[in-house]
């Protein structure tokens, strides 16, 4: 019985990688997942005007400045990729 409650677990958790690509992978870095999180987190919140709209008031700044400013930033969210070691 515990193989196919495995065997369940597994599939489920495949779907899920095939259906929401930010669910990560075994495979995943660190870098990886954090640009990932950094970059759902910016999408929400340009998604969400009522929040754009917060954040553009307590920066004092115009609604389409910092939705264009947040929009740049989605590109590298956490800076260069590391150098990845050739060993």
């Amino acid at each position: 019985m515990s193989s196919e409650l495995r065997y369940t677990a597994n599939t489920q958790l495949e779907h899920l990688h095939a259906r929401y690509t930010g669910t990560g992978h075994a495979d995943l870095t660190k870098f990886e997942w954090v640009t990932h999180q950094h970059r759902d987190s910016l999408a929400s919140i340009i998604g969400h005007p009522p929040l754009l709209s917060y954040l553009a008031i307590a920066d004092g700044e115009a609604i389409g400045r910092l939705k264009f400013e947040m929009t740049e930033r989605m590109l590298q969210p956490c800076g260069p990729p590391p150098r990845k070691d050739d060993d």
